[in-house]
């Protein structure tokens, strides 16, 4: 048959044929040119991107399939033979055919070619699956099938050939599609797969419904991809920061506010370490670098996909109000065919699915740029941490360097979400006002006047709440600071008896806190009243005028639902500009990138000056110092001459002003106070290095720790609790030695690293380890000491006054010089150099060690003989050894009793008025709409409508009284939470103060750090505006679904399915998002802690040049947090596009329906139906999204209350106190058959001891290390209950009494000097119970005064945080002075005289002497000398009292005490 259709002149678009009929149909012209170009014309426009994201992607190779390659080549041979027909038609036919026979054929050929060659490419480089290849299937098939439909209903002239090939072409273009929708094996030979999971829907719907079954755990977690990881992100960020410093250097504007980038000196391996220092300081504006360039030009590339898909998004947003205008003109249109309507809501149904998945594809980009960023700004900070200098540390603390973390890099990734307002705002007002006009014309012009009022009362509300978050950043930040410390010192806090005074410390800072917060309150409640009545105002203006200023002008449903859903679009620019606005001022205060002094390389000092801070006087001058490779150098000197100064020189942490230094090889580093991990007991030791048994072996010998494994749990596999709490101050020192000799360096710098230890294990260890004959004699050694007994042994002294080198030489030298060294010497020397060293040898083979200061797991007592154990011999059982509890994950359902806990701390009565004001203001907002489609419907007389003016009084007054109802519920809300806040942070702060000793050792400082700061913040800005925000969401959808059910019942039907899918959804969404929520939190932790230990131990790191490592572990807990958090933002994508489909439903189903009942409805219904509709689909998502926040954000509640379980220690104080006043009028102690344990699963520490101490007595207690004697002091303060026996203080029973008229009452100078920032003065009187005249005495008596005199603010003199501005032997001064102060009839010495030199011990000493010469004083002794004149000593022995007796009886007997004295040089 003859095949002779002719396109040449015929139209190709007739709307008589495709719009004003009721059969529409496209003409063949149209179908033969246009519907087969579309797809075609994509992909050639697709294809070179393409091809070159293919290039540089390769993933492996994929075996193309049998089928898939069959399809292609018939559909190839298809589309080639039209084209022959064509040609072989026209040889065959009287009649020329139409020219696009044959275009149309040869151009869909090339494109098959085309689409089979990008097929093959992307199994080439490993392409699982394709959207470019999916979405030009997807566009054909639908192209086809309008032909397809045309062919089969409207056949006009019909030829076999080409309906023949049409019909197996759109059979094999459907194959296409199916087969472009399954996913294909993966790549072979790939390692990214190996790498990283690439999230696809499947994976995610697997995770859901696991999550749906059982509480997710951490194994179910996909691991991070590989761009999304530290190790990636930072150093980009690090790289373009450095690009920023290096422009404001070449432009000669080099700022001290943000500066360059760290170039540090060669590690170890002797490659540079590239670093950048980051903390929060406020500056005058200069030329700076921008870190706002720095972070645009590291995350900008991925960031501007998400402004296209906003831009897509913007534009479709205003497809809702052009389709409600079209729908009632055709409900208005009678004779409009009914098509029309089914037509409209399926492109409505079509618009706004499309818009829900850009929607969720734009917020996917910016969820991810965001996390990016957060985990940029981490590791910068904490790169940052690891090389700043310590000017810089001191203007930033602890608790603000954590906020930055925490806090301030939350918010940035907040940002992220909504930065992209500040240009979409604007257009989308450009565009609705651009409807509006068309819409009613210059009317608009009196909405838009509103608006430009509106502006500025927004910024300013915007403003004043950005000035007050600062303030309430500043007091957060000092907040988590004093926390810090206080978790720090907590000991000191209880045995003094200080934690009410530090309680009402935070309280006063937490007051001035929720002051701003309550200012803040009052402004969201403005603001919320301006976002609510902004575009009502618009309105009310705009059809106030409309309907004014012409009586022929009618408010139609037409004119006023379309411009209500445009002014509905218009409220969310409106408002949300200045909040992003205040946001990105709140986080514009950027980072500080301060430069770093850093030494150099070989021990050599000519003319060198140095100070802490160069806005400070030197602390060291005029140092010349040569010292030669493997000597052993003893620095030596009174409290504060600058003896652990000139360590830090070296170590290059103080600014050199002058001359030079040198510091030749690797160096290894023992601070005075020891720095020890939570880790194992060999992960301290190795410290990242590899293990060598054999060397690893001599180590612990050598520095006397054989016995201390032998009774820990699980060996040198038990745990060490934060800040070594677990372990004695002797202990700590010489695992502190033992990391240092393990490390193997060339330089070892060592700050009086035998004090805290007895005085035989230091002679012990500096013959094994630091002497002539000890493991380090061929290494260069610098050993500051106060121990005079060892500098015979040294090959050069150094003598320090003042921070100068006064003398300096060997000590034949120095004692022959007859100077100020040889005086100080012949005084105090106490060495019998006759002593018979070899006698030392049988020292620590029988010594046990048993207990710490502060409740240690090691109370295993040696109970045969230890000769036969050697290390690893027992089976140690890890698990044994635990010591720390990490965060644990609640999971399941939020308890409801957690809910009421939080609503019993709002109150009852405000919780009933805040949601009587939102049913109040939802009812009104329904009716105020309800009165606007009942005025539209009003009869039109002559032109106009006679009631207009009535309607639009009420229509106002509605509207006004919506206000005040919102202006209330913001406030009502606000307030409560604010209650609720102080309540919850008051009892969280009591129970952790009533905690004992035993839960801070458990408890790692990062979770307590992460509960008062970011789960307070959650509790304190979160939660009421979630709940606020929950609430409206519920009342919108309850107030849509009302009136779609009024407009049309029909909807009935469908609305209890898609609520039953709604409420499956969201409760299958909630039971994964509340876990992923837990589990990120619980992750959060560790970085905190991890933060916190380095910075604490920042020198020790740099010393070893371990940073890299701390680096990787740092980067390892982001990681791990961001893996928690990566899949709830895939969560909540994977809930939304669902929610947002079942909105859609409802929309379609509300203009179906109404559609349908067109007849009996009139247009302002419908018109009041759709507008609902339209804003039911964001208002369902925001629904599950808040009560899915709702449920994950009080999970901060539960954690907050989770320590109101928690054990807790006796009463402070018992009402009414059976006390007598002034008691312990005597100091008698006596002790009852005394026995402790530490857990209630070991073994007593120390027992049956039984003795009784009479008043005014002085009396020692010594033993080897672990003996027992700080448990007994313990004991004696409650610290730790007694097991059994009883201990009577003027003959009242201790165990009677309250904790703090227990502990206030009796003294303890301990054996660490904890400070806290402040004011010195605060430091020795918190409570401020004493006059100016006590304290200066207590200064005097403790030989500080005057050092403080000198000082330029006195008492007022501000210590940092921790007292590092003071030599350890001035804090055990103030430690003193603080006792002088207090002087009570019961004074305790823990080793506190261990940290300063032997003439301040004996001013020490002599102070005791005459200040508490009535007093009973206690002493834990290392150096024997100071208690030989001492009324008793009590010897303790394996935790057992072994004698107790005067010194001079203790002797005669050669006993335990003999021989301790022998070992010292005393007898």
């Amino acid at each position: 048959m003859k095949c002779r259709i002719v396109c040449v002149g015929q139209l190709c678009h007739d709307w008589n044929r495709t719009w004003y009929t009721d059969n529409p149909d496209f003409t063949q012209c149209f179908q033969n040119t246009v519907l087969v170009w579309l797809p075609c014309l994509y992909l050639w426009i697709c294809a070179p991107i393409y091809l070159m994201y293919l290039r540089s992607h390769d993933r492996g190779y994929i075996c193309m399939s049998h089928i898939n390659k069959a399809v292609g080549l018939l559909l190839w041979i298809i589309c080639w033979s039209d084209v022959f027909f064509s040609f072989w038609e026209r040889s065959h036919s009287s009649s020329v055919p139409a020219p696009v026979h044959l275009v149309s054929p040869t151009l869909l050929g090339f494109t098959m070619l085309l689409a089979t060659f990008l097929i093959q490419y992307e199994r080439m480089k490993g392409v699982q699956s394709s959207g470019v290849m999916l979405i030009y299937w997807l566009l054909a098939l639908l192209c086809a099938t309008v032909t397809f439909r045309s062919k089969i209903f409207q056949p006009s002239t019909v030829c076999v050939w080409r309906y023949t090939t049409f019909y197996i072409y759109y059979a094999l273009l459907l194959a296409s599609l199916l087969l472009s929708c399954l996913t294909d094996q993966p790549p072979l030979f790939s390692e990214a797969i190996k790498d990283s999971v690439r999230i696809c829907l499947l994976s995610v719907r697997l995770m859901m419904v696991t999550g749906y079954r059982r509480p997710l755990e951490e194994k179910d977690l996909w691991s991070l991809n590989s761009e999304d990881r530290s190790h990636t992100v930072v150093p980009q960020l690090v790289c373009h920061w450095n690009t920023e410093c290096q422009k404001v250097k070449r432009s000669g504007n080099i700022v001290l506010k943000q500066s360059a980038f760290l170039q540090l000196s060669p590690g170890k391996e002797g490659r540079a370490v590239e670093e950048s220092e980051i903390l929060i300081v406020k500056a005058q504006k200069t030329k700076e670098s921008s870190l706002f360039w720095a972070l645009c030009r590291t995350f900008g590339p991925y960031f501007f996909i998400s402004c296209l898909y906003k831009i897509i998004q913007d534009v479709l947003m205003f497809v809702g109000p052009e389709i409600l205008r079209l729908l009632i003109r055709f409900v208005n249109n009678s004779s409009a065919p009914y098509w029309h309507g089914y037509f409209y809501a399926a492109l409505l149904f079509i618009c706004t699915c499309v818009q829900s998945l850009i929607l969720q594809k734009y917020f996917h980009v910016c969820f991810v740029s965001g996390m990016r960023l957060r985990t940029a700004i981490i590791g910068a900070v904490y790169r940052k941490a690891l090389v700043i200098s310590s000017a810089a540390r001191r203007t930033s603390t602890v608790g603000e360097m954590v906020n930055l973390m925490s806090v301030d890099a939350q918010r940035f990734m907040d940002l992220i979400t909504y930065i992209n307002m500040i240009w979409s705002a604007p257009l989308q007002v450009v565009l609705a006002l651009y409807f509006l006009w068309q819409n009613l014309g210059p009317s608009v012009l009196a909405g838009v006047a509103v608006m430009v009022l509106m502006v500025p009362i927004n910024a300013v509300i915007a403003m004043k709440t950005k000035t007050y978050q600062v303030a309430q950043m500043k007091s957060k930040d000092n907040r988590i600071k004093l926390m810090n410390e206080m978790l720090n010192g907590i000991k000191v806090l209880k045995l003094y008896a200080w934690e009410l005074a530090f309680k009402d410390k935070v309280s006063k800072i937490r007051e001035s806190e929720l002051r701003v917060l309550k200012k803040t309150a009052y402004l969201g409640a403005m603001s919320s009243f301006t976002w609510i009545c902004a575009p009502f105002l618009v309105a009310l203006s705009t059809f106030t005028v409309y309907v004014l200023i012409d009586e022929k002008n009618v408010l139609d449903a037409q004119k006023a639902f379309v411009s209500l859903a445009l002014f509905n679009i218009l409220r969310f620019p409106l408002n949300m500009l200045p909040m992003v606005i205040s946001s990105m001022v709140q986080v514009s205060v950027p980072p500080l990138l301060s430069p770093l002094f850093h030494s150099s390389h070989s021990i050599s000092m000519v003319d060198g000056v140095f100070s802490w801070s160069r806005a400070e006087s030197p602390t060291l001058k005029r140092l010349n110092v040569c010292i030669p490779e493997g000597s052993l150098v003893a620095v030596v000197g009174h409290v504060g001459s600058g003896k652990s100064s000139l360590l830090s020189a070296l170590l290059g942490e103080m600014d050199k002003l002058e001359g030079t230094v040198a510091v030749k090889g690797s160096v290894a580093y023992v601070p005075q106070q020891a720095w020890i991990q939570n880790a194992t007991l060999k992960d301290n030791i190795m410290f990242g290095q590899e293990r060598r048994q054999t060397w690893y072996q001599r180590v612990v010998e050598a520095c006397a720790l054989q016995p201390d494994l032998e009774i820990l749990p699980a060996g040198d596999d038990t745990e060490i609790g934060e800040k070594g709490v677990n372990l004695s101050g002797g202990q700590k020192q010489r695992v502190s030695l033992a990391r240092a000799v393990y490390c193997d360096r060339a330089v070892y710098l060592l700050d009086d690293p035998l004090s805290a230890v007895d005085a035989h294990v230091g002679k012990h260890i500096f013959e094994q380890v630091v002497g002539p004959q000890g493991l380090l004699k061929n290494k260069t050694r610098v050993l500051v000491t106060h121990g005079l007994s060892y500098l015979p042994q040294t090959d050069l002294i150094l003598v320090m006054v003042e921070g100068e080198i006064t003398e300096m030489g060997s000590y034949q030298h120095l004692m022959a010089t007859e100077g100020a060294f040889a005086e100080f010497q012949r005084t105090y020397a106490a060495v019998d150099h006759n002593n018979d060293d070899g006698k030392i040898a049988f020292l620590f083979t029988a010594t046990c060690v048993s207990s710490s200061p502060v409740g240690s797991s090691v109370s295993k007592l040696c109970q045969k003989n230890e000769e036969d154990k050697v290390l690893g011999e027992k089976a140690k059982q890890p698990e044994v050894g635990k010591l720390t509890e990490p965060d644990k994950a609640s999971t399941g359902l939020v308890k409801l009793s957690v809910f009421g806990s939080y609503l019993k701390a709002i109150g009852v009565i405000l919780s009933c008025i805040s949601l009587l004001l939102f049913l109040t203001q939802n009812l009104v907002s329904l009716f105020s709409n309800y009165w606007l489609s009942l005025w539209t419907d009003d009869p039109v007389v002559n032109g106009t409508q006679p009631n207009r003016l009535m309607r639009l009084g009420v229509y106002g007054a509605l509207g006004l009284s919506q206000g005040v109802s919102v202006f209330g519920y913001s406030l009502s809300t606000s307030i409560g939470g604010i209650l609720a806040s102080r309540c919850l942070h008051q009892s969280m702060l009591y129970d952790v103060l009533r905690s004992p000793m035993s839960f801070f050792e458990r408890t790692p400082s990062g979770n307590l750090v992460n509960r008062f700061a970011k789960e307070m913040d959650t509790i304190d800005t979160v939660i009421p505006s979630i709940i606020k925000m929950f609430m409206g969401s519920m009342f919108n959808v309850m107030g849509s679904c009302i009136i779609i059910l009024i407009a049309t019942p029909l909807v009935a039907i469908i609305i209890p399915v898609l609520g039953l899918l709604y409420f499956f959804v969201q409760r299958f969404y909630v039971a994964s998002s509340r876990q992923l929520k837990r589990l990120e939190s619980v992750s959060r932790s560790p970085i905190y802690t991890h933060f916190n230990e380095t910075l604490l131990g920042t020198s020790v790191i740099r010393a070893f040049g371990e940073q890299e490592r701390f680096i990787r572990e740092s980067d390892q807990c982001v990681d791990h947090n961001q893996k928690a958090y990566y899949p709830s933002i895939v969560a909540n994508r994977w809930l939304a596009v669902r929610l947002e489909f079942v909105g859609n439903c409802i929309v379609s189903f509300a203009a179906l329906f109404a559609v349908i009942a067109r007849e009996s409805l009139s247009p302002g219904i419908m018109g009041l139906s759709i507008s609902y509709a339209l804003q039911l689909t964001s208002s369902l998502t925001w629904l599950v999204r808040m009560s899915s926040e709702v449920e994950t954000n009080i999970v901060a509640v539960e954690r907050v209350k989770e320590y109101s379980d928690t054990e807790k220690e006796a009463e402070w104080t018992h009402e009414p106190s059976s006390l007598p006043t002034g008691w312990p009028t005597e100091g008698c102690i006596e002790i009852r058959g005394l026995g402790l344990r530490y857990r209630h699963d070991l073994d007593l520490a120390i027992r049956n001891i039984t003795i009784k101490i009479h008043q005014g007595e002085k009396v020692g207690i010594v033993g080897r290390t672990g003996a027992g004697k700080s448990s007994l002091t313990l004991a004696l303060f409650r610290i730790i209950e007694a097991s059994e026996g009883q201990i009577f203080i003027d003959g009242v029973d201790i165990a009677q009494l309250g904790l703090h008229e227990l502990r206030s009452r009796i003294t303890i100078i301990p054996q660490d000097p904890v400070l806290f920032s402040g004011s010195l003065r605060m430091n020795l009187d918190p409570f401020e119970s004493f006059s100016d005249e006590e304290v200066w005495r207590s200064l005097e008596y403790s030989h500080l005064k005057s050092f403080v005199s000198g000082l330029p603010n006195k008492l007022s003199h501000e210590c940092s945080e921790g007292g590092e501005n003071l030599s350890v032997g001035q804090r055990q001064l103030l430690c003193l002075a603080r006792a002088l102060l207090r002087k009570t009839k019961i004074l305790v010495l823990d080793e506190a005289t261990a940290a300063v030199d032997m003439e301040t011990d004996n001013l020490i000493q002599s102070t005791i002497r005459s200040q508490f010469e009535d007093c009973t004083v206690l002493t834990i002794a290392h150096r024997l000398n100071t208690i030989m004149d001492y009324t008793r000593v009590l010897v303790l022995d394996k935790g057992e009292m072994a004698e107790f007796d005067s010194p001079s009886n203790l002797l005669a007997q050669r006993g335990a005490f003999y021989k301790m004295a022998k070992d010292a040089g005393l007898v």
